[in-house]
Parts: C-alpha cells; structure tokens; sequence
C-alpha cells in the first residue's frame, strides 16, 4: 500500500470528513428551512438559493468520487448530445446495479451545472433520513411511497410544480424500481413472463407508470430523455465504503438522447416504447459483459475545482475549532472532558456509517417482489 493510499485509508480522517459533511448539511438544512419565507413571496428566488445549498452539500460527495477516490468517468456518447448538456431540462433512465451509480451520476450533473437542481422520484422512507431526506424536500423531490392509489396525487401535483423551474434540470429515473440483486431478477423475470413480456438477463422488468407519468407531467418542460447504462471496467463492484477509502474505479457510461417528440404520448404506447429500450439497454449490457468495453466514440468531462473548493471551504470553517477544541481537552488533562469528548467521536463514527449503509445493496430493504410490489407494474 502506497503512502496517500494509507493516508486515504485513515479512519480519523474519514471521520473528519464525515464530521464536516454531517455538520455543514445540517447547517445547510437551516438555512433552507429559514428560506421558506420566501415561498409565498417569491418561488423563484427560493428555487434559486435552495439549488446552490443543494450543490454545496451534494458536491462534497461528488469531491469524493472525483478527488478522494480519482474514480474515472469516460462518457460514450457524440458531441452533438454533450453539447447539449446542462442547456436543457431532461429525464435521465440510468440503471441501478451498483451503489454508487448515483454519484456517478451527480459527478456528470456537476461537470455540467446541474447537480444543485437535479431531481429524482425518491422512496419515501428517505424524507426520515437527515440531511438526504432533509435537502431533497426543501430542493422540490417528488417522494412517493411505490403504491399508486396513495402516490397518484402527491406525484402529479409534486410533477406539476416543477414545470416553471428556473434552473435546467436534469430528472433521474431508476425505472426498475430498485436495485439489481438475482433475487429480485427471478421474480421480476417470473413477472415478465407471467405478462408475455421478454425476458431480461441483465435489468429488472422496468416499472413503467413512473416514466409514463413523469413524461406526461412534464412534456412541454422537458425537451430531452438521456438513456444512461452505467458499467466499471474490469468487473469491478464499486461501493460507497471503498470510495470513502480511497479506492479508484473506472465507470463507463453509454448515453442515447431522445428527443420528447420520438416518445408516444399514448401510455401504453410509452410503455411500450420503455420496454423496448430495456431490451436494447440488455443487448448492449451482454456485449458490455463479453467486450469489457462499449462502442462509439469516448468523451472524458474533466472534473472542475468547484468541488473541492467547496469542501475545503466547509472544512476550514468546521474543523478549525473542532481541532481547537480537542487540544483544549487535551491540555486540560479532565478525565471527564476527555471521555466526554471520545463518547462524541464514536456517536458520530456510528452516524457516519449509517448514513453510509443507506447505499448498502444489502440494506436497501427493499420489498420488491411482493404482492402490491407486482401490481405497480
């Protein structure tokens, strides 16, 4: 093990930096939750503020894909569908194999101006999880509980009100509903066969009143979907744990960019048109698997400063006299200080690593499969 590697593989600093990310988001989280003045004032502005302490947060976790880790992200894609990169609001379809898929993600939002505004329809259970939960209900997230008797209402009007966004926006969907494990393929392949479908070797049967209804809320909005299948080189199973020390992956992702208008607007013809684009995304994920590569032409985005700017910002402003304070415990030589200070770093080891196991795929906790699972289909 190299030196920087061990360096990186230091629980203490670790910690550190998981001190700054819990301790800025919730300072975050006030000052969002003080912004709500402005809502009935003027929705905009909110908009506006909330997406940049949005990007203040989020980006410190893309600063650990990009600069902590130095994972690679090689795009396979034209430069015509680059070039129109954060210049339009979009839905992304990325598929949901790997932990970190959707850092990978963020770090292309953020290399192209979106992160702060990006949106996703997210599981309910995460409006409980601070900071996460917290940050996407003052940025406008669409929370939905999976069951579309409950959800119908609150995803139209949650839809709807983003139509008039200031900000291009790029919309993700994780149209399989969760995360890829064999257990959940048997039974998604069960589904499919039960419903006369085609069978899927290397995706989940996708859900498809998600997209169709995302799309139908915001056709006029919305002028693009970016079809996103995610791979790492050399059959690597990235995760977030080996991110936090220090590990280098090398993320491949192939996009496709449709155009609103290609898209039936009749539902069950975009259903239709969802399930035909997961057969292609299983076809190029098969030669994936055999190549070890995809094919077309290859764009490197760099990764800018900004992220890195922002967490050395926080980390001045956070562990200056935090570390004060140790040394003070220190030399004040109080057994009681001093346990009072060690009982506080190992409550905020265990909240660290809580909020890490949230992107466990062993702990998703997912109920997919189900019976009620089945009928949102």
């Amino acid at each position: 093990m190299g030196l920087i590697a061990y360096v990186k593989s230091l629980f203490i600093l670790q910690l550190l930096a998981g001190f700054v990310f819990v301790v800025s988001g919730l300072i975050i989280n006030f000052i969002q939750l003080c912004t709500c003045v402005l809502w009935p004032l003027n929705r905009q502005l909110y908009r506006k503020i909330n997406t940049r302490l949005s990007y203040s947060l989020w980006s410190q976790l893309v600063m650990l894909l990009e600069w902590w880790s130095g994972t690679e992200c090689t795009l396979f894609t034209d430069q015509a569908t680059v070039d129109k990169f954060g210049k339009e609001h979009a839905i992304i379809i990325l598929n949901h194999n790997y932990e970190i898929d959707f850092l990978c993600g963020w770090t292309m939002c953020e290399r192209y101006g979106v992160l702060g505004s990006s949106k996703v329809l997210a599981k309910y259970d995460l409006l409980k999880v601070p900071l996460i939960g917290w940050t996407w209900y003052f940025l406008e997230i669409v929370f939905c509980k999976r069951k579309w008797e409950e959800d119908r209402d609150t995803v139209f009007k949650g839809l709807n009100q983003l139509k008039d966004y200031p900000e291009f926006m790029w919309f993700l969907l994780y149209c399989e509903g969760t995360r890829f494990t064999p257990k959940k393929h048997k039974i998604s392949m069960e589904v499919a066969e039960s419903k006369g479908l085609p069978k899927l070797k290397h995706h989940l049967l996708p859900r498809t009143k998600g997209f169709t209804t995302t799309l139908s809320c915001l056709k006029g909005t919305v002028s693009a979907v970016y079809d996103v299948t995610l791979n790492f080189r050399d059959k690597q199973v990235p995760t977030l744990l080996g991110i936090v020390n220090g590990k280098k992956y090398k993320a491949d992702m192939n996009i496709k960019r449709y155009s609103v208008e290609e898209i039936p607007d009749d539902e069950k013809e975009c259903a239709a048109w969802l399930h035909k684009l997961y057969q292609w995304k299983d076809e190029l994920q098969e030669q994936y698997e055999k190549e070890g590569c995809f094919h077309g032409p290859t764009i490197k985005p760099p990764r800018r400063l900004w992220t890195l700017l922002n967490f050395l910002f926080w980390a001045t402003l956070l562990l200056t006299p935090l570390l004060n304070f140790a040394c003070g415990v220190v030399v004040s030589g109080s057994p009681l200080l001093i346990v009072g200070f060690l009982i506080f770093c190992f409550i905020a080891s265990i909240a660290v690593r809580r909020l890490i196991s949230v992107s466990e795929v062993n702990k998703t906790g997912s109920t997919y499969g189900n019976m009620e699972g089945k009928k949102e289909n």
